[in-house]
């Protein structure tokens, strides 16, 4: 009996094996493959694998981080979305369809390359063999079978929420009709910063318009997909090569010697080392067109260790908005500036942390080299040995040090204010308003469907409220107190000057006039900040559902979500059912179903009477002075280059 159970246990696990193997694509070594990108061990690069072995923690950290997943080949344990048998709607041209094939995934969708209308638009059936993203969105690239040229995916995956969306409706832009092409974009743009060392050799005819993307080709090839060990560090193949021999090893670790073949970015001198993260973590430019040609065959110039700015023009508007380049981009594209930038040069958008950094007063005008700031003043690259936390914890704190998370990063240098931090703060010492952060980080960068935090280091003023129509870190957190009382207390606390303010502006909340007739940017901001936790404890939310339920017909998508989202973290809306791609009628019924949900629920509250946040004498909103407003809205098209 035993022998027939264990015969029978065995055929068992043969067909679990014989079924793996059948469900598995079978092996391709990557430089036969010819559909997509490569990975290619060129100009001294030997891939991550290469380090694993003699630094086996620093391997494990950044395995389990957000640069090596930025991009990946697709399979079934990259490919976050469930493709078995899916169908994905709203898309323009047609809906999508999703399906398993074994460990394949597959797409049949309405060719987003077809010149003419959507009612003649072709079906295409196209593999995805790879992916950009792993934390909040994922972007799927197909196949074209013209070389390694990629077609985008005309829907994107929204991790938290578990959601395809139209790739479009991610962006903050007006409203695209009918289907964009994206095809070779991640082999001429993504690839500079998605991938190491990558090389374009991408090839479209001047005339792409007329002659159609089918005349685009590409041989894109890269040292690793995604942000691997040798895009901070360099080339390794002499450093491992040295690094072969153990008695070199050993002296090494012995006298503490810096190893001269390979680049430690935390040694570097600090203006250099922050560029080995400002490669990427920038907006920047070729000079000019050689420089182009020249990164388009062999790859980007800069190395780590490289003085940056020798290879690329780093944009900054308040320092080279002169440059010979700028004058160029500015003639040919006019809003460049404005889609990146607030209109003092301040960086507004997502992944450009190292413009906001050379910007900010402790780089600028640090006379201590040792004291400079830096990325690695509250970022590490690795996880430390003695930070408790879990690699997926750390990661998804954008890999901030253990214990700089608070204060403690900027008490590094600002010393004096920690010995009593309610005298500087006017804030009791351990509530949000007393975080450094808050007051001087604050959430006016955009991105990925939600505010980030600026990172160049200011202190809060009206006038950037007024002047620049950027939100202040004040009023951010008190989002129901004026602009008016905002520049009493700088002013009585500070000595900051005040600025001339119109009658909304010394009568109205300030996130009120940002979320009623501010441009997309300022409305997306606004929304977001009502659903952020620290300012719902300061402000309440016992108001803020009728303003919200403004936008849930907003003409940007963008701005919608992020609307619907703060709106569903109110304890009374938590289940509110909407979507934000449904068709103009039901987004104005849910209008309507917040603004009668609301007057239901006023009589059971403490009724608020607060005339800056538009209420009456009774608690109930002013929808007169709410629709005033709201006709005022600054409808100039904003487009973020996220």
């Amino acid at each position: 009996m035993r022998i027939l159970l264990g015969a029978a246990l065995l055929l068992f696990a043969l067909t679990l094996g014989w079924s793996s193997v059948a469900n598995r694509a079978p092996y391709v070594p990557e430089r036969l493959v010819t559909y997509r990108p490569i990975q290619a061990e060129e100009d001294g690069y030997v891939s991550s694998n290469a380090c694993r072995a003699c630094h086996p923690a620093q391997y494990e950290s950044w395995h389990g981080s957000f640069h090596r997943t930025m991009t990946q080949v697709a399979t079934p344990d990259s490919v976050l979305a469930d493709f078995d048998g899916g169908r994905v709607g709203a898309v323009a041209g047609n809906p999508i369809a999703l399906e398993r094939r074994g460990s394949e995934h597959w797409a049949e969708f309405g060719d987003p390359d077809w010149r003419g209308g959507d009612d003649t638009r072709p079906r295409i059936t196209r593999q995805i063999v790879m992916v950009t993203g792993s934390h909040q969105q994922q972007v799927y690239w197909y196949r074209t079978d013209r070389s390694r040229v990629l077609g985008q995916l005309p829907a994107m995956y929204l991790i938290a929420e578990q959601r395809w969306i139209p790739r479009d409706a991610a962006l903050l832009h007006p409203r695209i009709e009918g289907a964009s092409s994206e095809t070779g974009r991640w082999n001429a743009v993504c690839v500079n910063c998605h991938a190491t060392n990558g090389k374009r050799r991408f090839d479209a005819p001047a005339d792409v318009a007329t002659a159609g993307v089918q005349a685009i080709t590409a041989d894109t090839r890269v040292a690793e997909l995604g942000i691997a060990c040798e895009a901070c560090h360099g080339p390794a193949a002499e450093h491992v090569r040295l690094n072969s021999s153990p008695l070199r090893r050993y002296r090494q670790y012995l006298t503490g010697d810096v190893d001269s073949a390979i680049v430690q970015p935390a040694r570097l001198m600090p203006a250099v080392s922050s560029q080995v993260c400002g490669q990427c973590h920038a907006v920047w430019e070729h000079y000019d067109e050689a420089a182009e040609r020249r990164a388009n065959t062999s790859g980007l110039l800069y190395r780590p260790g490289d003085d940056l700015s020798k290879s690329r023009l780093v944009v900054q508007p308040s320092r080279n908005i002169s440059a010979p380049t700028m004058k160029a981009i500015l003639q040919a594209y006019p809003g460049y500036i404005a889609d990146s930038f607030w209109p003092d040069g301040t960086v507004r958008v997502s992944g450009r942390e190292y413009n906001g950094l050379i910007d900010s007063p402790c780089f600028v005008n640090a006379t201590d080299q040792r004291r400079t700031l830096t990325c690695f003043s509250c970022h590490t690259m690795h996880k430390p040995a003695n930070d408790r936390r879990s690699v997926a914890e750390w990661a998804d704190t954008h890999q901030v040090e253990a214990g700089k998370e608070g204060n403690s990063a900027c008490l590094q240098c600002h010393a004096p204010i920690g010995a009593n931090v309610q005298q500087h703060t006017r804030h009791a010492g351990e509530s949000t308003g007393s975080s450094c952060y808050n007051c001087h980080m604050p959430y006016t960068t955009y991105g990925l469907l939600r505010a980030l935090r600026s990172h160049t280091i200011s202190s809060p003023t009206v006038a950037e409220s007024v002047e620049l129509g950027r939100p202040n870190a004040c009023n951010s957190c008190h989002l129901d107190k004026t602009l008016a009382w905002t520049s009493e207390y700088l002013e009585r606390w500070y000595g900051t000057s005040p600025v001339a303010l119109n009658e909304d502006e010394r009568t109205v909340a300030a996130s009120l006039l940002w979320l009623l007739r501010g441009d997309a940017g300022q409305r997306a901001l606004a929304a977001w900040s009502i659903g952020w936790a620290p300012a719902q404890a300061v402000s309440g939310t016992d108001w803020v559902a009728v303003p919200l339920a403004m936008l849930l017909n907003d003409p940007y998508d963008a701005v919608r979500f992020i609307a619907s989202r703060s709106l569903r973290s109110l304890p009374d809306f938590a289940g509110f059912q909407y979507d934000f791609l449904a068709p103009p009628a039901e987004r104005t019924a849910a209008t309507l179903r917040v603004l009668e949900q609301s007057s239901r629920l006023l009589p059971a509250r403490a009724r608020r009477t607060d005339a800056a946040l538009l209420l009456d004498v009774s608690g109930s909103p002013r929808i007169d002075a709410i629709v005033r407003i709201g006709m005022e809205r600054n409808d100039r098209p904003v487009v973020l280059r996220e």
